[in-house]
């Protein structure tokens, strides 16, 4: 063992670019394209997702629902794999219901980010789900980040996602010209933090190959939970400007050739040998 003065060191760069020449197939950072926003206000939370996702350079689904139910006052938006997101919460989920029904009490907010923060640490990062959790409890509202690592925070106002920089530009721009700070007061009213999320989540939509289509809210209370699917459509199809049918005959038929598919034989019974009984 020896000593490594300070400073950077840049010995794995040269170790990448030996494989590289000797043919190993680098990996590629993933992009979680999607864009989550969380917001607390007055009375709550405030949860914002896109509906897109997408497989590669595909869009898969155009109304992808990433806004997951935890309990009935904590919601948690999922960016990253799909289907990690899905069972990681669907398994949180589980265990915040058998842990409520143990206690006989309200699960609180920080017991699920907990779960989630031990469950995703066990496996550094191989489960591609960077999620964003809210909800309201005994406590008070509280918003938390957790990273495919494990890592948390909690903060007045979070995005994550491949459009994530393009939400917190909108968030921060809205402070400046509200507040002039970098903290979102609670006593910001509902109609307000909705508006907040919606053109945070509206700004990734525009700005981020990987996130698109409706956005979907959740509005988290100490009394209630209101689900807001397909809130803003800002992508909808409109109608077509003109026809685009062609009559019969505008293309000239040069040659046509008919093959048939399906191959035809001729099956001749024939009588075998007689059995040999003896």
């Amino acid at each position: 063992m020896y000593y490594r003065g300070s400073g950077f060191d840049f010995s794995n760069s040269l170790r990448n670019d030996f494989l590289q020449h000797k043919g190993v197939v680098l990996p590629k950072a993933t992009s979680t394209g999607t864009t989550i926003v969380g917001c607390v206000f007055k009375d709550g939370i405030i949860l914002g997702a896109d509906t897109r996702a997408t497989g590669g350079d595909i869009v898969a689904d155009k109304n992808c629902e990433k806004i997951h139910y935890i309990s009935e006052s904590i919601r948690c938006c999922g960016a990253g794999t799909a289907a990690d997101t899905e069972f990681v919460t669907a398994s949180i989920s589980s265990n915040i219901e058998l842990h409520a029904l143990s206690t006989g009490r309200k699960p609180r907010v920080v017991a699920a980010m907990t779960l989630l923060k031990q469950y995703l640490f066990q496996y550094q990062g191989q489960v591609g789900a960077a999620l964003v959790l809210g909800g309201v409890d005994s406590t008070g509202a509280h918003l938390f980040t957790v990273h495919p690592h494990g890592s948390t925070d909690k903060l007045p106002y979070v995005t994550m996602g491949s459009g994530s920089l393009a939400a917190d530009g909108r968030v921060r721009k809205w402070m400046e010209t509200q507040h002039g700070d970098d903290d979102v007061r609670p006593a910001v009213q509902r109609e307000e933090a909705l508006k907040l999320v919606c053109d945070a989540v509206a700004a990734g939509i525009f700005n981020d190959l990987g996130s698109g289509s409706n956005i979907d809210a959740c509005v988290i209370t100490a009394t209630h939970t209101e689900m807001l699917r397909n809130f803003v459509t800002p992508n909808e199809r409109v109608a077509k400007e003109m026809k685009y049918g062609f009559r019969r005959g505008t293309t000239a038929v040069k040659s046509e050739h008919i093959r048939s598919l399906v191959t035809s034989e001729e099956i001749t019974p024939t009588r075998g040998e007689a059995m040999d009984v003896s």
